[in-house]
């Protein structure tokens, strides 16, 4: 019989245990379920919190930026420039007056014809000269300047000029073409007879034999003298024509 009682006995302790703690835990609160998401919200907002005071914190250690300082204008000393001429040089502002001689030559061109510039030849000029070599021209003897001609017409252009000059113009010298329009068939007259010869202070007449160009045109030829060492001297002597057909 003792056997038999001690397992009720047991069981009889073991159901009354289990009411007692029953009955301990009725009407406790029971533990709160964790929320992952406003974990990690919570973290966030603790982090922006402490680096927004940082910075703050910081800004307020650095020191406040200085302006750059205002350039202040220099007056820069005033120099005069000197005036030319004198003993010595003054420092007045005036500049110097430099005065050039512009004073043209002005011709009187032929109505209705426009006068054709003649070249000249290196190292020669429209007049030069000295006192032993030097010409002047005088006159148009025949075919004056605008002379209308027929193509192909022949003609002779005579000068009257004069050694001006105190050198004889003799064996060697030339009534050099020096330029001009070829179609004239020009050429350079010789000093080579003692005919020919032409003394200081002298006046003579030199012709030219030329001939119209077949095309209607105006056209020209300049001759200059030369003497026998080669050198161009005295004035310019032109022939200037209009070729029309009649």
């Amino acid at each position: 019989m003792f056997v038999r009682k001690y397992p009720r006995q047991m069981m009889l302790i073991l159901t009354t245990a289990a009411l007692i703690l029953a009955g301990c835990n009725v009407g406790a609160t029971p533990a709160p379920t964790l929320d992952v998401n406003a974990i990690n919200t919570a973290i966030v907002g603790t982090t922006v919190a402490q680096l927004s005071l940082q910075f703050t914190q910081t800004a307020q250690a650095q020191p406040s930026a200085t302006p750059a300082p205002t350039d202040t204008p220099v007056n820069l000393p005033t120099f005069a420039l000197p005036t030319l001429g004198g003993a010595s040089p003054t420092t007045s502002g005036a500049l110097p007056t430099i005065s050039f001689n512009t004073t043209p030559v002005v011709t009187t061109p032929i109505p209705g014809f426009t006068q054709l510039a003649s070249p000249v030849p290196a190292g020669a000029t429209a007049v030069t000269g000295d006192s032993c070599q030097n010409s002047a021209y005088v006159a148009d003897v025949t075919i004056p300047d605008g002379t209308v001609l027929r193509p192909g017409q022949d003609f002779v252009k005579t000068w009257t000029i004069k050694n001006t000059g105190s050198c004889t113009w003799d064996d060697g010298y030339e009534f050099a073409w020096i330029a001009g329009d070829k179609a004239l068939d020009p050429y350079t007259v010789k000093f080579d007879t003692k005919n020919d010869f032409i003394s200081g202070g002298a006046t003579t007449d030199i012709s030219v034999n030329l001939t119209a160009p077949l095309e209607p045109g105006k056209y020209t030829a300049t001759w200059k003298m030369k003497s026998d060492t080669g050198y161009f001297f005295g004035g310019l002597f032109t022939v200037v024509i209009e070729v029309k057909k009649k």
